[in-house]
């Protein structure tokens, strides 16, 4: 059965994986010494592998899921990396074997009910369940509001309803878990313009805007983001609100 979200982000697979942020790889490590063990994760959700090689480098293997084959066209080959095209709710992972399962910008995607069953099922005693979110980002004062009149003004009718989790941090999704506070991390990158652009190009309502215009709302704002940018070339730390829960799963 084909899932609803399943080709939301197939558009632009490229500009996803080339243009989306990584995390702090401290967390990664934190994860793996609260873990019962390490080794097994299971990265759901994985998209084009943003949080994949981190967590490949902390355990010993790594089952990495997506519906979207387009994505995962785009993850990196590692040899402890198993892919699987496969929904969120019903993964090919056995019984109590996972010490991690890692979610990173996904979870408002999911059913949350069906999603939690199936980790409590993959799950070895005590393991850990570690969800992610950011919502927009911040670079300056005029940049910021540009990236918001393109995020609320320009595509802002485009973004799917399940959007409005990422803006509150997951305030609204159940969380059934005994949870551990998370360490503090940032989600913060040096980029150039053209890599912001990237960024932008790569949200899934930029895509829809295009499929339902036939306009491309990024390239119509180029030349506003160039004044702002201020010299051609640099370099300018863009940064997220981030959001991790920690449960353990009993």
């Amino acid at each position: 059965m084909e899932h609803r979200f399943e080709h939301l982000f197939s558009a632009q697979s490229d500009a996803y994986s080339a243009n989306r942020p990584t995390y702090d790889r401290a967390l990664f490590a934190w994860l793996a010494e609260r873990s019962p063990a390490t080794a097994l994760a299971w990265d759901c959700g994985c998209g084009s592998g943003q949080a994949t090689r981190d967590l490949a480098q902390c355990f010993e293997r790594v089952i990495a899921t997506d519906i979207n084959a387009g994505q995962l066209s785009h993850a990196p080959e590692l040899p402890n990396v198993d892919y699987r095209r496969e929904p969120a709710e019903a993964v090919s992972i056995d019984d109590a074997s996972v010490d991690l399962t890692f979610v990173a910008q996904a979870l408002h995607w999911f059913d949350a009910d069906r999603f939690y069953e199936e980790v409590r099922r993959v799950s070895k005693p005590r393991a850990l369940l570690a969800v992610l979110s950011y919502n927009v980002c911040t670079i300056s004062p005029e940049l910021d509001a540009l990236v918001w009149e393109l995020y609320r003004d320009r595509v802002g009718p485009y973004w799917a309803a399940e959007r409005r989790h990422v803006e509150t941090g997951y305030a609204d999704i159940p969380f059934p878990f005994e949870t551990m506070e998370a360490p503090d991390a940032v989600l913060a990158v040096s980029w150039d313009m053209p890599r912001l652009l990237g960024y932008m190009e790569s949200w899934s309502a930029v895509a829809s805007y295009r499929r339902a215009t036939g306009n491309d709302p990024v390239e119509a704002m180029r030349e506003a983001f160039t004044q702002a940018w201020g010299e051609p070339g640099s370099c300018r730390r863009v940064a997220w609100p981030l959001t991790i829960k920690v449960g353990v799963v009993a």
